[in-house]
């Protein structure tokens, strides 16, 4: 049991970087809109009987209820819809984790005023240093032809607001809905919602292949999930606080997976701009 709570923030962890690698997998044979309503709808109903068999709470208030509406909506629908559309349009997949993983720094600067939070002279050189790396990431691949595009940029910051948004409920209004079911509502609205949007634009391709299969197998069962139920256990063994640790090691997991699937290549440039983002989450999350 302790060689499994050791490992499994690193696990989780790997897990996590992996969303970002097999979006572009799901894109070669689906719309992104449609693959991202359809994975969270199959993982609402397999969460719901998985919540069911482990006896876990079932009933929401009122008052949790909405605000598990928010929370799904900023993080399933902003975050998730944000990063697979902007994958779609050809942002890289590792690179696109860097952006995003500005969110504990926003997070934590946001904190100062709306949750009376206190920000230290670590956080502030973490703020600096993030901002920094997203820069150098982003600045060298704003051709159009091999990286990011306006557009693409455009989303990702409107995922990075959804993920600190959803962040940000859940720290104020979230920490008393029940994981599991809590979870499965957000996934159920969330893909409600996806999939009224991929029906009004008329974008609802989805080719059954194997790629579209264990992309969609991957997505729902592990990043969904086995995502879901291993944060669940290691809150349940006093472990999270490591998972938060290991989050700025998501940008380079994310770029090595990405370099290694599809040739996802990083200049010097970029290497430094995420080294020094994942020192700026690094910082602001263990002040």
């Amino acid at each position: 049991m302790k060689k499994l709570a050791l490992v499994a923030p690193w696990i989780f962890t790997l897990i996590w970087s992996s969303g970002f690698v097999v979006a572009k997998y799901g894109f070669e044979d689906s719309d992104s809109l449609y693959f991202l309503a359809l994975r969270l709808l199959l993982a609402a109903v397999i969460l719901f009987l998985l919540t069911v068999v482990l006896r876990q709470p079932l009933k929401l208030s009122r008052e949790d209820l909405y605000a598990t509406v928010l929370i799904g909506l900023s993080l399933h629908g902003l975050y998730l819809g944000g990063v697979w559309y902007a994958i779609e349009l050809g942002a890289p997949a590792g690179l696109s984790s860097v952006i995003t993983s500005m969110q504990p720094i926003l997070v934590s600067v946001l904190a100062v005023r709306l949750l009376a939070e206190p920000l230290t002279r670590k956080q502030i050189a973490g703020l600096f240093f993030g901002l920094a790396g997203v820069v150098l990431v982003v600045l060298p691949r704003l051709t159009g032809a091999s990286g990011f595009t306006a557009e693409s940029l455009a989303l990702l910051f409107v995922a990075l607001a959804g993920s600190t948004i959803a962040t940000l409920l859940q720290k104020k209004i979230g920490r008393d809905i029940p994981l599991m079911i809590g979870t499965t509502y957000q996934f159920l609205i969330a893909g409600v919602v996806m999939l009224a949007i991929s029906i009004a634009r008329g974008r609802t391709r989805f080719e059954l292949t194997h790629t579209s299969f264990w992309a969609m197998a991957w997505a729902v069962l592990v990043t969904s999930i086995a995502a879901i139920l291993l944060l669940l256990w290691l809150l349940n063994h006093g472990s999270a606080a490591k998972v938060s640790s290991l989050l700025y090691l998501v940008p380079p997991m994310a770029v090595l997976q990405a370099y290694v699937l599809f040739q996802e290549k990083v200049g010097a440039i970029g290497i430094v701009g995420i080294v020094l983002t994942a020192l700026g989450v690094a910082l602001v999350i263990q002040s």
